[in-house]
């Protein structure tokens, strides 16, 4: 198949998180048999040594710049600004995160590439490139949204847990723009692939006879590979980018108010925060009692196989968690939120114990304390873990079925 891949992200290196490591590690698996054009946009990260290692993976890389962000003017220059771009979402039921993105220059080299009738497919990985499809598009190639996840669900989850950086302009976005928005776009579509069942549900709500194939996030096991023994101690760590607000509401909460209650019974008892990009707040948590902030690392493996425990406190995000994952590739036994562990069966009738579940200061300090004091009990965990992860998580298998759907 000729497959026209869109991601306004710069899915290179998979390593720098987030969209990209969906992105990258489902192209790597449809290269094996497809011929891929990638059509992104570079940022002013990305060398040129990771523009020509992404070259070597595509048949076609097709690179334009990001265009420059908004002008943050202060006063009534700044307040008309705003605005006057708000008001630009609600004409167009479009975020202004993605119209910011939009390139005409994109959109003209797109429409020239299927008028050509160059591709059998295009994918839009990550909701935000679906500007570029346009509605009479499915009528010649197949149409392929990758969600990630419902940005519907996002923001109303920030809110429902009081974690959103901008309560009142999110609650606007929620009730005026953004339900209307993947209502519009979800329409334009052969499929809609998602990577929960919860986000499969809430896009039934617009369309009830859509496509909606759920293929989760995988772990890259080389990467990620298992322990070689159980480190013990009384080490805790977190990972991800640390400039993400559902991370920092996550380690905030985790180091001011579950960490001090830990250490009255372990006072050693240390919590590595590990991610690139930490905000100051997040740095001005290295204050605390036993907390590390270490920024970006190497190798995120080597603090999860250093540590006697991953927790995962978030309390705000929507979907399937890469750090949860990666936690139990490395066979770090994970202590959890609803959030942390969402999507996943580590605790439900008829599986096996695979994390341990908490969401109050009570329960983190229970599970926590159950692991510190049983051996055999974090290793039930890691080996369980690890199976899980293997058998259902690895972007082999999300590769896989990601082709069904192009194939279909």
């Amino acid at each position: 198949m000729n497959i026209l891949m869109l991601s306004s992200t710069f899915p290179y290196p998979p390593t720098r998180g987030g969209t990209e490591i969906r992105t990258f590690n489902l192209l790597k698996y449809l290269q094996q048999r497809h011929q891929i054009t990638l059509v992104t946009q570079r940022h002013s990260g990305v060398t040129d040594t990771e523009v020509a290692e992404l070259r070597e993976w595509v048949k076609e890389l097709v690179i334009f710049p990001l265009p420059p962000e908004p002008k943050q003017l202060s006063g009534i220059k700044g307040l008309i600004g705003k605005v006057s771009r708000f008001s630009e979402s609600l004409i167009k039921a479009t975020p202004p995160n993605v119209l910011y993105r939009y390139s005409p220059e994109i959109q003209a080299w797109v429409d020239g590439f299927v008028k050509a009738e160059k591709c059998d497919v295009i994918t839009c990985e990550h909701s935000v490139n679906e500007i570029y499809v346009r509605p009479e598009f499915k009528n010649s190639v197949k149409t392929i949204v990758d969600i990630h996840s419902s940005v519907y669900g996002w923001i109303r989850d920030h809110l429902d847990m009081g974690a959103s950086p901008n309560a009142v302009r999110d609650r606007l976005y929620l009730n005026l723009l953004l339900e209307r928005y993947e209502k519009r776009y979800s329409s334009k579509f052969n499929y809609l692939v998602v990577t929960t069942e919860d986000d499969k549900q809430q896009f039934l709500k617009y369309r009830s006879d859509a496509k909606i194939p759920v293929i989760p996030n995988g772990v890259d096991l080389e990467l990620f590979p298992y322990r070689n023994s159980d480190p013990g101690g009384y080490k805790l760590a977190f990972v991800g980018a640390m400039d993400a607000s559902h991370n920092i509401d996550a380690v905030r909460f985790f180091a001011l108010e579950v960490l001090p209650e830990l250490q009255k019974n372990y006072p050693e008892t240390t919590f590595s925060i590990v991610g690139a990009r930490p905000t100051p707040e997040v740095l001005a948590l290295a204050e605390t009692k036993g907390v590390i902030v270490t920024g970006k690392v190497p190798s995120m493996v080597e603090y999860l196989h250093e540590s006697a425990i991953c927790v995962v406190p978030l309390r705000a995000g929507y979907g399937i968690k890469n750090k949860t994952l990666e936690a139990m590739a490395a066979g770090s036994p994970v202590v959890g939120s609803d959030r942390g562990l969402e999507g996943l069966a580590v605790d439900t009738p008829n599986v096996p114990l695979r994390a341990l579940r908490a969401n109050s200061i009570p329960e983190y300090i229970n599970a926590i304390t159950r692991l510190f004091e049983n051996p055999e009990l974090r290793q039930e965990l890691s080996k369980n873990g690890r199976d899980l992860v293997e058998t259902e998580y690895t972007w082999q298998r999300a590769g896989k079925l990601y082709e069904q759907v192009i194939t279909d």
